[in-house]
């Protein structure tokens, strides 16, 4: 147990160093000079450097998800929870729950033409992502809180982008109304496929 928390007390700061750095600076002996460790202590967790970053992407996947995704499940199936989902993203970057901004945005970035392990890793955390939002929009149609003709990968895709692009001018570009119009692209977006009583109404009178 004592070696469990150990190894989870090392990977939390090298997720902290990874979003701040970058994974392919996340060394043995960078970590080791870090938290004043041994190198040799650090190879009884990890055995390589390959090894280090494939539980770093583990272990930010895991804070991702219970600072984004979990806190959110008790909304309302539906358009509730997709909007909950969305805003808590946001949150997510105003809160610093990574100090580099979104790790799986600057990951994605700093992988996309490396091929290997490490960025297979990093797809499919992201493919994990998009698929959770792509879920919530389908629940949403099915709930009839979203017109159902719209293609739900398509919006999925819309959302994370403007999610990426929020990320972008905000650490980049220290944006300060970064979040604030990113929000606003997004309750638009959503609105503007979203199925209410008077546009209920609207369709039924059309016909």
């Amino acid at each position: 147990m004592k070696g469990e928390r150990t190894r989870q007390s090392i990977l939390e700061h090298a997720v902290d160093l990874a979003s701040l750095e970058g994974l392919e600076g996340l060394t043995i002996g960078r970590l080791a000079d870090e938290l004043g460790m041994s190198k040799s202590g650090l190879f009884a967790h990890f055995g390589s450097k390959e090894e280090l970053q494939l539980a770093t992407i583990e272990a930010a996947g895991e804070r991702f998800v219970n600072e984004v995704l979990r806190p959110v499940l008790s909304e309302p199936r539906g358009y509730p929870r997709l909007m909950a989902i969305c805003r808590s993203w946001i949150e997510y970057i105003r809160r610093d729950v990574f100090p580099g901004g979104c790790f799986f945005a600057a990951a994605s970035f700093e992988f996309d033409g490396r091929p290997g392990l490490v960025r297979d890793a990093i797809v499919k955390a992201m493919d994990d992502w998009i698929g959770a939002l792509d879920r919530a929009i389908v629940m949403a149609q099915e709930e009839g809180h979203i017109d159902p003709a719209i293609d739900s990968k398509q919006l999925a895709f819309e959302l994370n982008s403007l999610f990426f692009g929020a990320n972008f001018a905000h650490q980049l570009r220290e944006d300060k109304r970064a979040l604030e119009f990113a929000t606003r692209a997004i309750e638009s977006r959503l609105e503007g496929v979203r199925i209410t009583p008077s546009s209920r109404r609207s369709a039924s009178g059309r016909r």
